[in-house]
C-alpha cells in the first residue's frame, strides 16, 4: 500500500490546526482520556483506517490501557472488561459512526444510556470527539495514509 498524498499538514495547515485544538479541548474535558482512546479506536475500525486504529491502540497502551482491552475494542458487547460508562460511549460511537445505517439516526435507547452516563459537558465532548475522529478516518483512509507512519 502506498499513500496517496504525503505531508498533508504542510498542505493544509489551518485545516489540521483547527482539528488539532479541537483535539487539544477534548484532552481537557471530564471525559477520561481512556475512554477517549477507546473511542477513537473503535470508530476507526468501523471505518477502516489503519492509520488512526493503530495511533489509537498505540496511544492507548502507552497511556496504560491492558492488552486485553484494546484486543476486545471490537467485540465490547460480549467482552467482560469495559465498565458501564465506557459501554454507553461505545454503542454512541457505533451509533454515532454508522448514522446512515438507521433511518431514526442515534436509537433513543443509545442516547438515553450515554445520558445517564455522562453529564452534558461530557457527553458533547463525546459527540465531538466521534465527529472529529470520524473526521480524521475520513481524510486517512481517502488519502491511504499507511498504519504505522507516524511513528517511522
Amino acid at each position: 500500500m502506498q499513500a496517496r498524498m504525503t505531508g498533508l499538514p504542510a498542505i493544509a495547515p489551518d485545516a489540521y490546526k483547527a482539528l488539532l485544538n479541537l483535539e487539544g479541548v477534548l484532552a481537557k474535558s471530564s471525559v477520561p482520556k481512556s475512554t477517549l482512546e477507546l473511542v477513537r479506536l473503535r470508530a476507526s475500525q468501523i471505518n477502516g483506517c489503519g492509520f488512526c486504529a493503530d495511533m489509537h491502540a498505540y496511544d492507548a497502551k502507552k497511556g496504560g490501557e491492558t492488552d486485553e482491552r484494546l484486543w476486545s475494542v471490537a467485540t465490547w458487547r460480549e467482552s467482560p472488561y469495559f465498565t458501564d460508562e465506557e459501554r454507553a460511549a461505545l454503542a454512541l460511537t457505533e451509533a454515532a459512526t454508522r448514522i446512515a445505517d438507521n433511518p431514526a439516526g442515534v436509537p433513543d435507547d443509545v442516547w438515553d444510556e450515554a445520558a445517564d452516563a455522562y453529564d452534558e459537558e461530557g457527553l458533547l465532548s463525546l459527540i465531538m470527539c466521534i465527529a472529529a475522529i470520524n473526521a480524521w478516518n475520513r481524510i486517512n483512509v481517502t488519502t491511504r495514509q499507511i498504519a504505522g507512519a507516524m511513528r517511522a
